[in-house]
């Protein structure tokens, strides 16, 4: 089977909570040795890049600039665009499935981006809107992505 790609959108900061939701479910990706898409800059991509690569998992970041050296400590593969929030189209259409956190307009465009594309979206910590599936923790979030992608884990 070809690597999981799964994209992490949600808000440049991040309070405690949900910066510890988006670093658990990081692990969790890591564990279903699957590969992180993000924005590659702080707050919940931050926190889901350290969870993934404690872990032991690979991550990459999708930057708004054109200088790789913006990207968190946590990415391995910065991909610097110039593209800034126009970059959210290649965020959220470039993984197999997006888990959302909240977060500002950005993370909005990037949900209505997967929705557009018919992305399957994990919602954690995030708007209700139609055709997020809502997750009560990161575990229930694992078990969604692994029956929606139909892994055998």
């Amino acid at each position: 089977m070809d690597k999981i790609l799964i994209s992490v959108i949600g808000g440049h900061t991040a309070d405690k909570k949900t910066a510890k939701l988006a670093y658990d479910a990081g692990k969790m990706i890591a564990g279903l040795n699957a590969i992180l898409i993000c924005g590659g800059l702080g707050g919940v991509m931050e926190a889901a890049a350290r969870g993934v690569k404690d872990g032991g998992g690979i991550t990459v970041g999708i930057l708004p600039g054109k200088n790789k050296e913006d990207a968190n400590e946590y990415i391995d593969i910065p991909i610097p665009t110039g593209l800034g929030y126009t970059r959210n189209t290649l965020v959220a259409g470039a993984s197999d499935l997006v888990i959302a956190f909240a977060g500002k307009e950005g993370t909005l465009s990037e949900i209505g981006f997967a929705l557009s594309e018919k992305k399957p979206i994990i919602g954690l910590n995030t708007w209700n809107i139609p055709g997020i599936r809502a997750a009560i923790s990161v575990e229930d979030a694992r078990k969604k992505i692994v029956k929606i992608l139909g892994l055998n884990i």
